[in-house]
């Protein structure tokens, strides 16, 4: 007896792949002037995904960003990491030779490859670098059910 798949499974499968090929497009745009400028996302947010045999650990290198203005969040199969520098406006504005330090808004969303127990992961920032440990959950593998013939 051959199996079908369900076409909304198909279909459901479908979207997921898309989704996944923009969340891990390798260029975003970023705003920089007026006419703005293509960048690299793992330039902007660079990410260290590693599997180990109970969890995940995801690096970030987020450079000038205090704890305070990063949020992470899980969801399903997803971490999303938003950093976020809130601009200093003075008052008085300063005669500056050259300004090249900017102040902007990073946002990065990891697909996981297997589930996590979101209520268990743990984040820690320490000199710029951001730690988050994420414990696999154990998932069922489907089982076979036998049909009785009545």
């Amino acid at each position: 007896m051959s199996s079908s798949r369900n076409p909304f499974e198909e279909l459901e499968d479908l979207l997921e792949r898309v989704s996944r090929q923009f969340e891990e497009s390798p260029y975003m745009w970023e705003p920089e002037s007026r006419l703005g400028r293509w960048t690299s996302q793992f330039e902007a947010m660079p990410v260290d995904l590693a599997d180990h045999e109970d969890e995940f650990v995801v690096t970030v290198d987020l450079p000038g960003f205090e704890r305070d203005n990063v949020d992470v969040r899980v969801t399903d199969h997803t971490l999303q990491i938003d950093a976020d520098h809130e601009e200093a406006v003075d008052e008085e504005a300063e005669h500056y030779l050259r300004h090249e330090r900017r102040h902007e808004s990073m946002h990065r969303s990891i697909r996981l490859p297997d589930e996590v127990d979101k209520d268990s992961v743990n984040a820690q920032m320490k000199n710029g670098v951001l730690t988050i440990t994420l414990p696999k959950i154990d998932v069922e593998e489907a089982r076979s059910i036998d049909i009785h013939v009545e």
